[in-house]
């Protein structure tokens, strides 16, 4: 058998720019495997990650509770429950939780791909784990 995870029971990632959190399932830490990076995210209402793109990296959220927008160089689109976005590698890139919090799945692979901040700061991609460790994003 493979991994079964609770999320409960995993690190938590906390964002350095305040507003959300993230938990992996799948990443070289807990499987050993570096050909995903997959887990699932809490925005609170408001928060959003920079606009950015990913090299070397197909990208996918899919939505289970909340409303958002998907920003892309094609214009803001409104997310919610059951919806999948697709961000094919290099296209830039926002999600943001605007009339209520928003819980989505995230799927990332490979995972060995640079992220490319085009709106925000470093720290953007800064992650401090509960325990106390940090985790920085490429």
């Amino acid at each position: 058998m493979g991994y079964i995870f609770r999320e409960d029971d995993l690190p938590k990632l906390v964002s350095v720019v305040p507003g959300r959190e993230r938990t992996f399932f799948v990443n070289k830490e807990l499987t050993k495997i570096d050909d995903m990076l997959a887990g699932v995210m809490h925005y609170e209402k408001g928060a959003s990650s920079p606009y950015h793109f990913h090299k070397n990296c197909e990208h996918f959220y899919f939505i289970m509770e909340g409303q958002g927008t998907v920003e892309s160089e094609d214009g803001v689109r409104e997310v919610g429950p059951g919806d999948l976005v697709f961000i094919p590698a290099e296209e830039k890139h926002r999600l943001r939780a605007t009339k209520t919090p928003l819980f989505y799945f995230e799927f990332q692979s490979p995972n060995r791909f640079v992220t490319t901040i085009l709106d925000g700061t470093p720290d953007d991609l800064r992650w401090n784990r509960v325990e106390g460790g940090v985790w920085v994003q490429t």
